[in-house]
């Protein structure tokens, strides 16, 4: 009986593969309207490459080039489908029916395809700032509340090529012990095939040891704390607890009212001393000051609070804990608990007796200090709560940027809630790039600005993604995507030659 059943299905039949179609489906008709692939046309066709910085004039007498715009429609797709190899780029022109449509049957080659990507790292700068723009002319980002935050983009440099002066001197110290036993056993030995072996053993040590001497006289020219082979601008950082990569650092500013980052900065630096800049940069683009800034305890630093306070910028930035040589015995007399008095420039303590400076600054790893202390240590009843330390007692420690810390820490306490939205805010869109794109490292080689323009894509498909489909939610599915393009065309025009660049000296400057 299940046998008879069985033969009485009914399959779905295909076509036959070779029976023509009396009237064949263009590629027009074989992209639906809503398809996102006609927004990405029309957001490339209406932007000013030759203003973003493209080359548009080639040789004449050379061979034919492919239009910028053509490329760049074809990385924006990719991209945002998860697709960054430009040999599969490569694939995806002569089987993608989407990308067919979109570049028009056109199929370049994969060495054509990077290094477009190579050569036009500013532009792709510029091409990010205007989803941003587009942002703001839907009224998508608010510019009253920030977050800043930095993730780890894996290099293509391995551990193994990256080197400091003490791993190099380690490999160096290998390789000497190693040739004073083959030296040994050479004198020792009365095989001549023996000898003969360990000559080769001893050429091929001294020739490797040469290599870390290279390595070493690089070490020392560059003036850095350490060298990569194979990337050179990535690092070796920490990206988690003890976890370390050659990696890049990638700091972002997102705002709070739709996650929608407006700046990101490349660097191979950890996040100390990137607020400052972060903040100068955010100002420049939202042309306003009057946001408050969200950051975590990695950028809990003296000099960046002082740059947020000439700028006139707002900051929450978690305050971290004091270390374990820093606590005293009894938490209760920690420094914190200590009250400073302005007018005459001393400390009080819990016991009520006052600690004096004389006066002397003294300098610190990257700041100068003043210390205070008082002699009523010495027979003071609850020392051993107090401090460990048995010659000067308790000495506080105050820094140049003093104030500044102390502002924020009010602001901190006085704000819980608003520091609570950080992580929910600036997480956003790394989780979306790292997690669900599985975008967690960096495809280009050699150098900054070529991760940089691996970045700037990332960050150029979410923008346009996120903008699409917020516009989807409060529009209403009646209005079809590309048709969101029409409405704002005209405006984007007005401002499409705006954009946030930055000059030699650090700073940020809007060109028109």
């Amino acid at each position: 009986m299940s046998f008879l059943y069985l033969h009485a299905m009914k399959y779905i039949s295909g076509k036959d593969r070779k029976q023509t179609s009396l009237f064949p489906i263009s590629l027009e008709d074989s992209i639906d309207a809503d398809n996102s692939v006609r927004a990405i046309d029309q957001f490339v066709d209406q932007l000013d490459l030759a203003e973003l910085g493209f080359r548009l004039d080639h040789i004449e007498n050379g061979p034919p080039a492919y239009h910028p715009s053509l490329l760049l429609k074809l990385y924006i797709y990719g991209y945002m489908n998860r697709v960054r190899s430009s040999r599969q780029l490569e694939k995806e022109c002569r089987r993608n029916i989407e990308v067919m449509w979109l570049l028009e049957s056109l199929a370049p080659d994969h060495n054509t395809i990077s290094n477009f990507r190579r050569d036009n790292t500013k532009a792709i700068k510029k091409v990010f700032f205007a989803t941003v723009q587009i942002a703001r002319n839907f009224g998508l980002i608010g510019a009253t509340l920030i977050a800043g935050d930095s993730t780890k983009f894996r290099a293509q440099n391995s551990k193994k090529n990256n080197f400091n002066q003490k791993k190099i001197q380690r490999h160096i110290d290998y390789i000497d012990r190693k040739l004073e036993q083959y030296n040994r056993a050479l004198e020792q030995s009365e095989d001549d095939n023996e000898k003969e072996d360990i000559a080769k053993d001893i050429d091929t040590h001294k020739g490797r040891r040469k290599q870390y001497e290279q390595l070493e006289k690089q070490l020392k020219e560059s003036g850095k704390p350490q060298i990569s082979t194979s990337d050179p601008d990535s690092t070796h950082l920490i990206v988690r607890n003890n976890i370390t990569e050659v990696a890049y650092c990638v700091q972002s500013t997102v705002d709070a009212e739709n996650n929608i980052p407006f700046d990101y900065l490349v660097t191979n630096r950890n996040d100390s001393k990137a607020m400052g800049q972060m903040l100068r940069r955010a100002k420049a683009i939202l042309g306003t000051n009057t946001f408050t800034a969200l950051y975590d305890k990695g950028y809990h630093t003296g000099s960046e609070f002082r740059t947020a306070n000439q700028l006139g910028i707002e900051t929450l930035v978690a305050i971290p804990g004091i270390g374990r040589a820093s606590q005293a015995p009894d938490p209760s007399y920690n420094s914190e608990h200590f009250k400073y008095n302005q007018e005459n420039d001393t400390y009080s303590c819990p016991q009520g007796n006052t600690l004096k400076s004389n006066g002397s600054t003294y300098k610190g790893r990257n700041y100068r200090f003043k210390q205070y202390k008082t002699n009523k240590c010495r027979v003071c009843p609850v020392r051993a709560l107090c401090t460990t330390s048995k010659v000067n007692g308790k000495v506080i420690q105050r820094s140049e940027f003093h104030q500044y810390i102390e502002a924020n820490a009010q602001r901190v306490l006085q704000n819980p809630g608003a520091y609570k939205k950080r992580q929910a805010i600036v997480e956003h869109p790394y989780g979306t790039i790292k997690r669900q794109w599985s975008f967690d490292h960096i495809i280009t080689k050699k150098t900054k600005q070529r991760a940089s323009a691996d970045v700037g894509f990332m960050f150029i498909a979410y923008n346009l993604t996120r903008i699409w489909n917020i516009l989807r939610e409060t529009k209403g599915s009646i209005i079809k995507i590309h048709m969101f393009f029409v409405a704002f065309m005209e405006s984007i025009l007005r401002y499409v030659g705006v954009f946030c660049v930055q000059n030699p000296k650090n700073q940020i400057q809007a060109h028109h």
